[in-house]
C-alpha cells in the first residue's frame, strides 16, 4: 500500500477514490476504520469517516484511528480528504484535524507546513489568491451560504482555516503555482521556515494540480479535494512503484431504486430533470417522525414502480428552514435514519442497486447495508464512480453523489452503471 487517504464523509471519499482509480491506483474506499487484522490489497486506501460536522474531538479521535491503521499497513503517504466547497465551521473540523495530523505525521519536524487546496475543476471549483469559487461565484455567494449544516459565509480560505486553527496559515498564490513545481515545493518548504503550519495553495484548472501533486512527491501529508490527488499517482509511477490497472467491474441485476437527501441546487435540478424519466416520491417528514408504518409504504411504492423510483427529501431552503422550524433541529437527522432504514427495508426486499445524493444520506445507507469496502468502477460524472461491495454473499452496485455533483441528468444516466 502506498497512499493513504482519509475522507470527512462518504460521498468525498468515493470522489477521491474515482480519482485515484482514474489515474491508475488500484483503490478501495474502506467504511470507517479496518479492524486491526483486516488486510487490503489495493495502491490506496480511502478510509471514509463522517467527521465533518460532529465534535472536532471525536473528529479527531476517529481520524487519528484511520491514520494509525494506514501507517501499520504500509503507506508512505497521506491525505486527509476535505469537501471542494470547504464545508466546515470556525470551531472545525478542518482546523483541529488537520492540525492534529499535522503532529502525527511530522512529531520529528516542528517547520513542516502542510498544503492545502480544495480544488476541483472539472465541477468547477477553483482557488485564486485565496479565494474560493464555484464556477463564477465566490463561495459565499454560491448557494453555500445557506447550507443547513455548514453555512460557508466567507471565501478567503486562509482567513477560514485560520479561525479554526492555531497555527499560521499562510498562501503559495497563482504566481508561483504556475511556475511549477520546484517553485511550489520551495514556496512550502520556506513558509514552513518562517513559523507557518499550513498554506493554502491556488489552483485553476488541473494543470494546476498536476504541478502540486508533483511537487508534493516528497511531502508526506497533504489536505484537500480530490483534485489534488490528480498528480499524486504518477510520483509512485516515476518511482516504478505502480502499475496500471482497470476500473474495477461486475454485473449487479434485478431493481434500482434513487435517494436524494442532499439539498443542493444541483440535486433539486436532478430531481426536476428526473420526473420525464421516472416515479418520484417526496418524503412528509410529519410521516417520517411520527408514523412507523411509512417506511414500508414507501418500500412498497417503489417496488411496485415501472421504472426506478426516486426518494426526495430534497427541497429549496425556505422549506428547509419551515420543517426544521415545526419539527427541530433533530429532523435532519431523523430523515437520513429513515433513509437508511429505507434501504436496509428495499435490500431485504432484494434490492441491490442504489443511487444516492447526499453527504449524510450516502453514509446512512451505507452503514444501514453495513457495507465494509467499496470497489470503485467506472466514473459516471465528475467525481462520482460506480461503486461495488459484497453483501450476504452477493454483490450489490451502488453511487454516492455528493449534493453537487453530477450533471442535471444524472439520475437517468447513473441506472447505466450501477
Amino acid at each position: 500500500m502506498l497512499l493513504g487517504c482519509i475522507a470527512d464523509d462518504f460521498t468525498g471519499a468515493s470522489d477521491l477514490a474515482n480519482t485515484l482509480t482514474r489515474e491508475g491506483m488500484r483503490t478501495v474506499q474502506s467504511i470507517g476504520v479496518p479492524a486491526a487484522d483486516v488486510r487490503i490489497d489495493a495502491d490506496a486506501v480511502v478510509v471514509a469517516l463522517k467527521t465533518r460536522s460532529i465534535e472536532p474531538q471525536d473528529a479527531v479521535a476517529q481520524s487519528l484511528a484511520a491514520y494509525a491503521w494506514l501507517r501499520r499497513a504500509g503507506c508512505t503517504q497521506f491525505l486527509f480528504k476535505i469537501c471542494s466547497t470547504f464545508d466546515s465551521t470556525p470551531r472545525g473540523n478542518i482546523g483541529p484535524v488537520g492540525a492534529a495530523l499535522r503532529l502525527a505525521v511530522h512529531a520529528d519536524e516542528a517547520e513542516a507546513c502542510v498544503p492545502v487546496c480544495p480544488a476541483f475543476p472539472a465541477n468547477g471549483r477553483t482557488v485564486y489568491r485565496g479565494h474560493l469559487f464555484v464556477g463564477d461565484s465566490l463561495l459565499n455567494e454560491s448557494g453555500m451560504q445557506s447550507h443547513p449544516l455548514n453555512p460557508m459565509t466567507d471565501a478567503n480560505l486562509v482567513r477560514v482555516l485560520q479561525a479554526q486553527t492555531s497555527e499560521r496559515v499562510g498562501l503559495v498564490a497563482f504566481d508561483v503555482v504556475r511556475r511549477g513545481p520546484g517553485p511550489i515545493a520551495a514556496a512550502l518548504k520556506a513558509l514552513g521556515a518562517g513559523g507557518y503550519g499550513f498554506a493554502i495553495v491556488d489552483a485553476l484548472d488541473d494543470s494546476d494540480l498536476r504541478a502540486l501533486g508533483e511537487a508534493l512527491a516528497e511531502v508526506p501529508l497533504a489536505i484537500g479535494g480530490s483534485g489534488i490527488a490528480l498528480g499524486l499517482p504518477e510520483n509512485f509511477r516515476r518511482a516504478g512503484r505502480l502499475a496500471e490497472h482497470a476500473p474495477f467491474a461486475v454485473k449487479v441485476d434485478g431493481p434500482c431504486v434513487l435517494l436524494a437527501g442532499s439539498c443542493s441546487g444541483a440535486t433539486r435540478a436532478q430531481i426536476a430533470d428526473y420526473r420525464a424519466h421516472g416515479p418520484v416520491l417526496e418524503l412528509d417528514p410529519a410521516r417520517v417522525t411520527g408514523d412507523a408504518a411509512y417506511l414500508h409504504e414507501v418500500a412498497a411504492f417503489c417496488i411496485a414502480q415501472y421504472a426506478p423510483a426516486l426518494v426526495a427529501s430534497s427541497a429549496e431552503p425556505e422549506r428547509v428552514a419551515a420543517v426544521r422550524g415545526r419539527f427541530g433541529d433533530g429532523v435532519s437527522a431523523k430523515i437520513e435514519q429513515f433513509f437508511g432504514a429505507l434501504a436496509a427495508e428495499l435490500a431485504r426486499r432484494g434490492v441491490r442497486r442504489f443511487v444516492v445524493a447526499g453527504g449524510e444520506t450516502s453514509g446512512a445507507v451505507v452503514n444501514a447495508l453495513g457495507l465494509a469496502q467499496l470497489h470503485i468502477g467506472a466514473e459516471i460524472d465528475p467525481g462520482v464512480p460506480a461503486l461495488f461491495a459484497r453483501r450476504d454473499g452477493a454483490w450489490c452496485a451502488l453511487a454516492l453523489k455528493s449534493g453537487n455533483f453530477g450533471a442535471r441528468d444524472f439520475f437517468a444516466k447513473a441506472q447505466r452503471f450501477v
